[in-house]
């Protein structure tokens, strides 16, 4: 079990929580974070040669919002229950969905061109192993793109944050975790080519890395 700051997280309990959450989940979360996501895909250009690797790809929420049929694109989750219910989404699409752990990915280096970590980096057990992960298998020249929560830049978590944190870890997610340590610890051969607020005064940020 890791421990990160006062949170405790591990698989084990991910699995349960998110089994808990998968009934419920996009009648909660789909439309609050809906604006956000379709305007990160509507930046974005893919061609059709380009391997597209969705991590924590949950529900599915993020492949709905992109023409994923004339697209190569893999889907992975660490909870079946969540992946059950991508699948049943896209049961005659050609998304193939896998069921796998992110801090530990079946793929060879340097096999996509885009990788998406949407609320991923904030949920996983070892937000470190993670990221080396996805940038393992990332292409040179090819892009990460994170939205999720963190805390706020060179600022500590204020006391009310602190409070809460063990809190809603329990619930399956890290609302203290610091991007910059992250980013810095693995900071291989890696430029940030774009971090914007995205939502809640910047609770939330977009985050586009390319791999150089």
């Amino acid at each position: 079990m890791l421990k990160r700051g006062k949170v405790f997280v591990n698989n084990t309990w991910n699995k349960v929580i998110y089994k808990i959450w998968s009934p419920i989940y996009d009648s909660i979360f789909k439309g609050l974070f809906f604006n956000v996501r379709k305007q990160i895909f509507n930046e974005i250009s893919f061609k059709k040669e380009d391997k597209i690797l969705f991590v924590g790809v949950g529900t599915g929420a993020d492949i709905e919002l992109i023409d994923h049929d004339n697209l190569d694109i893999t889907a992975i989750d660490f909870s079946p229950d969540m992946l059950n219910k991508a699948r049943a989404k896209f049961n005659i699409s050609s998304v193939n969905f896998l069921e796998m752990d992110a801090q530990d990915m079946n793929f060879k280096n340097e096999s996509f061109d885009y990788v998406f970590a949407h609320l991923v980096l904030s949920v996983v057990p070892n937000a470190d192993k993670c990221f080396q992960e996805m940038v393992r298998v990332l292409k040179p020249e090819g892009k990460i793109i994170i939205f999720d929560k963190f805390a706020p830049k060179n600022k500590q978590l204020s006391l009310p944050k602190k409070l809460l944190r063990p809190i809603i870890g329990i619930l399956g997610t890290d609302i203290g975790l610091n991007f910059e340590k992250i980013y810095y610890r693995n900071n291989q051969k890696l430029k940030i080519e774009e971090d914007v607020p995205a939502m809640l005064n910047g609770m939330y940020r977009k985050i586009i890395i390319r791999k150089i």
